[in-house]
């Protein structure tokens, strides 16, 4: 695990050249075919080398959820460890992390109708309006929630309106799970934050250099694609969408962007301070100390 640009992927795939790992991407992005340089998605080079599983499973104009991460991912994992080897998630979507490690509360199912009456509010009042009717009937939950997360606000206050159980509620009658595995639990990051920050910069600045503009412009012309769907809410895509339309010019775009992707890592460091069980590693350290530690945490469990 480990924020965004904090060298999660480098590390995994050099795991995978001394351990007998098979890779699965624990990403809300890479999921969807054609969101490829916005998403950092590795080249098909490196993708054919080591490949990932749960990368471009499905189209953006989909939604994809945890529920149905945490249903690949188990089958995944089971499929990888059936042919003797051992399953590596990599990633940073914590929510995806969390359902598979604890599952998930059963969920009224999606209503269109309704969740087009609060992407009517928020277009009328603005997200925080929602977040404000969500902190009336569920604090617990909105409490968790940032005033400007649409897809997390619409869909809580979606569960209350249907159900007239808060989203707290539901999650309160939750189940406990146990995975038949046990789960060796990393994160990587850097240890100050100026340097995540410059090593998040140079990456968008990569992403553009690379074309990211003229990715968005394709996908804009399939025309089934609308910036309300969750893969085209990911970091950097609403932005540059929003400068294909005509809403800001480029500087602007990638100024939004880039604050978009520091707010973005600032949540996922926020999930991990209080992530149990968790062994930390350092971003830019000697990667043959990286790969000792990680072999020494996991050493008897492989030679077992």
């Amino acid at each position: 695990m480990g924020p965004t640009a904090s060298g999660k992927t480098d590390l995994a795939m050099a795991l995978c050249d001394v351990l007998p790992c098979e890779l699965i991407s624990v990403d809300s992005a890479l999921v969807y075919r054609g969101l490829d340089i916005g998403s950092a998605k590795p080249e098909p080079e490196l993708l054919a080398r080591y490949p990932h599983a749960l990368v471009d499973i499905c189209e953006p104009s989909q939604a994809y959820s945890a529920a149905q991460f945490r249903r690949d991912a188990l089958s995944e994992m089971q499929r990888i460890q059936q042919a003797g080897h051992i399953p590596l998630l990599v990633g940073g979507t914590m929510l995806y992390f969390k359902a598979l490690l604890e599952g998930l509360a059963e969920m009224p199912p999606a209503d269109p109708a309704v969740r087009a009456e609060i992407a009517g509010l928020a277009e009328r009042e603005g997200w925080p309006a929602v977040h404000a009717e969500l902190q009336r009937v569920d604090p617990e939950c909105a409490a968790g929630i940032h005033p400007n997360h649409s897809q997390r606000l619409s869909r809580a206050l979606e569960v209350y309106r249907v159900s007239g159980v808060t989203m707290s509620q539901w999650r309160a009658r939750q189940q406990a799970v146990s995975l038949p595995w046990h789960c060796h639990q990393f994160a990587i990051a850097p240890s100050e934050r100026g340097e995540l920050h410059r090593r998040i910069e140079l990456r968008l600045r990569q992403m553009f250099e690379q074309g990211f503009v003229d990715e968005v412009r394709g996908l804009m012309a399939r025309g089934d694609l609308h910036e309300e769907l969750p893969a085209m809410r990911a970091v950097g895509y609403r932005q540059v969408w929003q400068h294909l339309r005509g809403d800001m010019d480029f500087d602007s775009a990638f100024e939004r962007a880039l604050i978009a992707s520091r707010q973005l890592a600032k949540r996922q460091m926020t999930w991990l301070r209080g992530w149990p069980g968790l062994q930390w590693l350092e971003t830019g350290a000697c990667r043959e100390d990286q790969l000792k530690t990680v072999i020494g945490a996991v050493g008897d469990a492989i030679s077992s």
